[in-house]
């Protein structure tokens, strides 16, 4: 079961670690509403990550075949997602910035926040793919409940502990850094999560 978790664990990081639009909200949340939020947003990043690594252990290339019809739908849903609220994001930079002082809209709870990331990283039906070609390389993987636990387990503990460590740099630029240049952070972020919905776009 150790060398299950341990693959596991270097799946969920080989999944999780290259910069992408999720990685970019989280460290953009924690600049602007602090660890606790971003840590609710990368918790339900890990379960979207551990749930695809289950699933994938469980049904190995069937379930990769079953989404490939789908793959390009929910493409599209999540290059709209994206492009939602990167555009949601610089309008509300925007209205701050030249409104007069009011309510403030009151934020998302912590349990909505991970509702919204567990979500959102589930439109990315890759990820079962992925998992599911490791098992596919690694036989030993899949041998038994106790390994396939072990790795889905191993994938979900290391996709949080990196999604967890985002959201700490986030705090911490939101506890240090003056507020125009967490400002400047904030609109680059919502710029980068636009480009990248093009970019997924120009690949569909």
């Amino acid at each position: 079961m150790g060398a299950a978790f341990v693959a596991g664990a270097l799946a969920g990081l080989a999944i999780a670690i290259p910069v992408g639009a999720i990685a970019i909200l989280i460290l953009d949340l924690g600049i602007r509403r602090g660890f606790r939020a971003a840590a609710a947003a990368g918790a339900g990043t890990a379960s979207a990550d551990g749930i695809y690594a289950f699933v994938a252990i469980i049904s190995g290339t069937a379930i990769g075949l079953a989404l490939e019809p789908l793959e390009r739908p929910l493409r599209v849903v999540a290059v709209g997602a994206l492009l939602g609220i990167g555009i949601r994001g610089l309008l509300a930079i925007w209205r701050r910035r030249t409104e007069s002082k009011g309510p403030e809209a009151v934020p998302d709870g912590v349990r909505r926040v991970y509702a919204r990331f567990l979500a959102l990283t589930l439109l990315n039906p890759a990820t079962v793919i992925y998992f599911a070609a490791l098992v596919l390389a690694v036989p030993s993987v899949g041998r038994g409940p106790g390994e396939r636990g072990a790795f889905a387990l191993g994938a979900f503990l290391a996709s949080l502990a990196w999604q967890t460590t985002l959201a700490g740099i986030g705090a911490v630029a939101h506890r240090r850094l003056p507020a125009q240049f967490q400002l400047a952070v904030s609109i680059l972020g919502n710029v980068a999560i636009c480009v990248f919905a093009i970019l997924i776009a120009a690949d569909i």
